[in-house]
């Protein structure tokens, strides 16, 4: 739940809230989208430099194994990505994280309790896709090396609900005090 915190601004007044969130169920085909977006060069990239396809692990049970473990182990570090970082940057105790899974949607996520600065609150959004999609990338079109680039890329996809938030705060100040929407992707901003 939304804890009604009241948020006071810097002119001493109670700021507005204002909702910048959208319902998680209606967002998948434009959050796989905007995910997949960002890989194309990198695809294409990796197929100019290194050729296509690479080259298949000889051990398909090894192969589904290791393609598993690095799914759900990458699920469980993005969402972990999310909360560290809104605890570094929006200086917020662990006791303030939320772990779990939207069943309904099967949709895992970290949510921050309380309200911090819309700045860190982007950058905790955007960490998972930075970490787990755009460094593997690079590292796998950097080495040739086709399964950190498909890692890279399976986590890029992964974060666009993340950058489907980042859109819709595109034009918000990033010293705005914002709360993490319980239930939806997205937030609360207080607008003074």
């Amino acid at each position: 739940m939304l804890e009604e915190k009241v948020v006071q601004s810097t002119n001493g007044r109670y700021a507005e809230k204002q909702d910048y969130s959208l319902p998680i169920a209606n967002t998948s085909a434009v959050s796989f989208g905007l995910g997949l977006l960002p890989t194309i060069p990198f695809v294409i990239a990796f197929s100019l430099l290194w050729g296509w396809p690479w080259q298949p692990m000889e051990n398909f049970v090894v192969a589904l194994g290791l393609f598993w473990l690095a799914l759900l182990g990458g699920v469980v570090v993005h969402e972990l990505l999310h909360a560290l970082t809104w605890m570094v940057a929006g200086r917020k105790p662990l006791r303030t994280m939320a772990f779990g899974v939207k069943w309904r949607t099967f949709t895992p996520y970290a949510h921050c309790r309380e309200p911090m600065a819309a700045w860190a609150y982007r950058l905790g959004v955007a960490m998972p896709a930075l970490i787990l999609g755009i460094v593997p990338m690079l590292a796998g079109l950097a080495t040739a090396n086709g399964w950190l680039l498909f890692f890279g890329i399976l986590f890029t996809i992964a974060a666009g609900g993340d950058f489907l938030v980042l859109w819709s705060l595109r034009g918000v100040n990033g010293r705005s005090q914002v709360a993490d929407h319980p239930q939806n992707a997205g937030c609360i901003v207080y607008a003074e």
